[in-house]
């Protein structure tokens, strides 16, 4: 009887089952765009013209929180580019020190990888019309990027690097200390690491580096403009006046003195020519052409002293910089009794140095940033500012002999470059393949 029972149990179950229908929930399946939109619901994404080896390129505008800490204090539109390969490909995200202007990096390149080029708060098209200096600061400069990574790991799966030049060079150190976890591999390149206000060590690197005859032609150079000022601001003017640029932050005798003041600083950082320095002989026109194909007049006009004001914040504030040797032309100032990188920061506004900040940036790279690698010139002037990893560090210095600031993986020799590929694919695995770069 109570086998009958339970049969009859058995039966009126499958039957229940098989007249229910079960309902599946349908699987979404969304484009990559929608991916993206999804992931960033509040910002505007403009789909961009494809360029390279990229499927999909496109402009993100972010509204970032202008202090990370306290969200409440409003937000500020964050610019950056994606370049989109494959989600399960290493992904190379692009630590701006200024402003972005969308292009493909030698790493991204090497390995074939998606970008992520990211416009450094306040700077560029990320700057607000008012700027709010106690909020341009390194750490939530960083919470910008980590927070950009982290919603993105969402979609890419691949190994992380970061690269970025000079000042985002230096901006990829100072991520890797405060999230060393959020990528595999660092590739800083031509980043200095600065001790002071005003580092000694970028001076005695213009006092060191060379030959003796070419730094006395130098100091020549820089007494030769002078002792022709009347005649080069006559071919500055024009120059000025061709280009349209405007003085008034600076006059054009000022900006002329502190370009020449510069002037030993830029020619050991871009790798002038000593060949090419003028001499006596050379006439007004000369010596002013080449004075603005090493510094550049234009960095000392309205324009560029405004688009600049964040940079010097910076560097005043937390990051360092370096100072001026008035003594080879001392006698010929009129101007710049007292040179200083202050003359170009924000006025009204507190500029408090924090000396314990790169320090302990310094401090984490040297003896604990491994899988760092470090891309220099040897006669680039922030070159003297580089840090130095401990022996028990797992890092690769690369150092070009004789290289500039414009120092780049491909100008090593075959030899070099293959140490670097086979250091870079040590540190990412065999699941990754390494393009090397092409002549």
């Amino acid at each position: 009887m109570k086998l009958i029972k339970k049969s009859i149990l058995f039966v009126s179950i499958i039957i229940s089952l098989v007249s229910c229908r079960v309902q599946l929930e349908p699987v979404e399946i969304l484009t990559f765009q929608q991916k993206l939109e999804k992931l960033f619901p509040t910002a505007e994404i403009t789909k961009m013209e494809t360029v390279d080896y990229f499927k999909n390129n496109y402009q993100i505008v972010l509204n970032q929180p202008l202090d990370h800490k306290n969200p409440s204090k409003g937000t500020f539109k964050q610019y950056f580019y994606l370049s989109h390969v494959d989600e399960d490909v290493p992904t190379v995200i692009v630590t701006e020190g200024y402003d972005a202007s969308p292009r493909t990096y030698e790493l991204t390149k090497i390995l074939q990888a998606n970008q992520v080029q990211v416009e450094y708060r306040f700077y560029g098209k990320s700057r607000p019309d008012s700027i709010q200096w106690q909020y341009l600061k390194n750490d939530q400069a960083i919470e910008d990027y980590h927070k950009i990574v982290s919603k993105l790991k969402r979609i890419y799966t691949g190994k992380w690097l970061s690269t970025g030049i000079s000042k985002g060079g230096e901006t990829v150190l100072i991520y890797k200390s405060k999230y060393p976890w959020d990528v595999e591999v660092a590739v800083p390149y031509v980043a200095p690491l600065i001790n002071t206000k005003e580092d000694i060590r970028t001076q005695n690197h213009i006092n060191s580096v060379g030959s003796d005859s070419c730094r006395n032609k130098i100091e020549k150079f820089q007494r030769l403009t002078l002792q022709n000022r009347s005649l080069v601001l006559e071919e500055m003017s024009k120059y000025v006046t061709e280009n349209d640029m405007s003085f008034t932050e600076l006059s054009q005798n000022e900006a002329l003195e502190y370009a020449v003041l510069e002037f030993p600083f830029s020619f050991w950082q871009w790798g002038g020519s000593c060949d090419e320095i003028p001499d006596e002989t050379s006439n007004a026109k000369d010596i002013f052409q080449y004075l603005n194909n090493i510094v550049g007049i234009g960095f000392y006009n309205d324009k560029t002293y405004h688009d600049l004001l964040p940079s010097y914040y910076q560097h005043i504030t937390e990051l360092g910089y370096y100072g001026f040797d008035i003594e080879p032309v001392k006698d010929l100032i009129e101007v710049v009794k007292n040179p200083t990188n202050n003359r170009f920061a924000p006025k009204n506004v507190d500029l408090t140095y924090n000396p314990k900040y790169i320090k302990e940036v310094r401090d984490f790279v040297e003896n604990k940033g491994k899988n760092i690698l470090y891309i220099y010139g040897e006669y680039d002037t922030w070159y003297a500012c580089a840090p130095n990893p401990k022996p028990h560090v797992n890092a690769l210095k690369m150092v070009l002999k004789e290289g500039s600031h414009k120092t780049r993986i491909k100008d090593f020799s075959k030899a070099d470059q293959k140490i670097i590929y086979d250091k870079l694919q040590y540190w990412l695995g065999y699941s990754v393949t390494i393009y090397p770069l092409v002549d």
